[in-house]
């Protein structure tokens, strides 16, 4: 029989791809919300947006490392 591979779905990529864009575009606008909500509070609104929108990203590319190392791990079992 010819048994496909449950991994080498252009679907499954093609959602991996666009979950790991959203992930990016979420994790970077929490960022910037929260970082523009401390400024109001806090002080200088832009410094904290910025640094909002940094920390934001940075948490982004480690979930997306994450996600990938899962789905990686995966596909060897």
């Amino acid at each position: 029989m010819n048994e496909k591979d449950p991994y080498n779905q252009p679907w499954r990529a093609a959602a991996l791809v666009s979950a790991l864009g959203i992930d990016i575009v979420a994790c970077t606008g929490i960022g910037y919300l929260v970082g523009r909500w401390l400024g109001s509070r806090f002080g200088d609104v832009k410094a904290w947006m910025i640094g909002g929108v940094l920390v934001g990203f940075v948490i982004g590319i480690v979930t997306i490392i994450l996600v990938l190392k899962k789905f990686l791990e995966d596909k060897r079992e």
